[in-house]
């Protein structure tokens, strides 16, 4: 059975860079067609991608954090880390990891998200 898992701290101090890994289990993070996600959402706010990085190791990023964003992966271990530099109070949401299957354009599997604070 196919889980992800976030994991990283809940509160994160303004201008700090915010670490958040996805632990993948049931499935390798190489597997072909998959696409392993970071998404967040604000409080009171909708959904918004993030960014991902693909079965292959290739990385996307949404136009509006590239700049701040980095996503790694650790294939030994299945596992695929978010690092959102530059953090503001903006930056405080729900995030969540979640698999996205390309043949089938769906996110299948998520993870059941972590709440981030930014606060000094």
């Amino acid at each position: 059975q196919v889980q992800l898992q976030e994991s990283g701290p809940g509160l994160v101090k303004p201008s700090q860079t915010l670490s958040l890994t996805c632990i993948v289990s049931g499935v390798s993070i190489t597997t072909n067609d998959y696409y392993w996600n970071w998404i967040r959402q604000p409080p009171g706010k909708g959904l918004e991608w993030m960014g991902t990085i693909s079965y292959s190791g290739n990385t996307a990023y949404s136009p509006s954090l590239a700049s701040r964003t980095s996503i790694s992966r650790d294939t030994s271990k299945d596992q695929f880390t978010l690092q959102l530099s530059s953090v503001t109070p903006e930056d405080r949401a729900v995030y969540y990891c979640a698999r996205y299957y390309g043949p089938a354009q769906i996110y299948d599997y998520w993870g059941q998200g972590t709440q981030v604070t930014v606060s000094s």
